[in-house]
């Protein structure tokens, strides 16, 4: 993994080097500046993950140096340094996007807390970028083996409205891959980063389907002890795959294609429409 970095703001040039030796002994890779506009070149050219600046300085204070920073890069987590702090000056600098503040003179073992919560936010953030893409790359349409022209015009097909709106029928006997065009055509989507919901209509109790597709509220049948919100709404903003489309009976069919063509969902019980936005 590579190097945890640093980047120390501190016009206190005995600050600066006792924080940079401190840290540097860590094992950190240690950036340094005496004033914002410095610091915020070597951001430019460098890749920082934390940023360290105090809040008091000559030309940049610290709030300058935050906002710069998160205008170059929001992912860099910075941490603002103060001798005067006040309840004002925090909660101004949590608004402008602060991870965290400290005051001077700097409690060494309350730095070293604070970098390693630092260093774990970043671990876990990477770890799901790079599940996020392993999992994209496993439902591409590329990832998808094919040896027909049929199979092929239809991923053609799917990957071509993969960017629409449109809601997608995909027809097939049971275990042509159904599924996996569906979960292809989410993760080509701009939807990609919201929910994928399976419900398998073959597998509920004709009774239930109404219930586990749009939800009840309390009380809206026999051992509805409590509200509940179905796939529908489990599904906002994202793609909703119902499997065997064909066995919901027609009572349920026609709330079904209001929600495909108003997206306007109504509880079993429920007198109020609810908005989704489901493909």
């Amino acid at each position: 993994m590579k190097h945890f970095t640093i980047l120390l703001i501190d016009d206190e040039e005995t600050q600066l080097k006792s924080l940079e030796s401190y840290l540097g002994r860590r094992e950190y890779k240690i950036f340094t500046a005496s004033e914002g506009e410095e610091g915020l070149r070597i951001a430019e050219r460098e890749t920082i993950d934390l940023v360290l600046t105090d809040y008091r300085m000559p030309e940049w204070n610290g709030l300058v140096v935050l906002r710069k920073v998160k205008e170059l890069n929001p992912e860099i987590d910075v941490v603002v340094m103060t001798a005067y702090g006040s309840i004002e000056d925090a909660v101004e600098l949590m608004k402008a996007g602060a991870y965290d503040y400290l005051t001077k003179p700097v409690d060494l073992q309350e730095l070293e807390n604070l970098v390693l919560r630092v260093k774990e936010k970043r671990m876990l953030l990477e770890e799901n970028r790079q599940l996020r893409e392993q999992l994209q790359h496993r439902f591409r349409f590329d990832a998808i083996i094919s040896q027909s022209g049929e199979m092929e015009n239809v991923l053609n097909t799917a990957a071509r409205v993969a960017s629409s709106k449109a809601s997608v029928l995909i027809r097939g006997e049971s275990g042509t891959g159904k599924e996996l065009i569906a979960r292809a055509i989410h993760h080509s989507s701009p939807r990609r980063d919201k929910p994928f919901v399976v419900v398998n209509i073959a597998a509920l109790a004709e009774n239930l389907i109404e219930s586990e597709l749009f939800g009840h509220e309390k009380g809206a049948f026999t051992g509805a002890a409590n509200q509940r919100i179905g796939r529908f709404e489990q599904a906002n903003g994202g793609t909703l795959f119902i499997d065997e489309v064909g066995d919901i009976p027609v009572p349920v069919q026609v709330k079904l294609l209001r929600a495909i063509q108003f997206g306007e969902i109504e509880r079993v019980g429920g007198k109020e429409p609810i908005e989704t936005d489901v493909r």
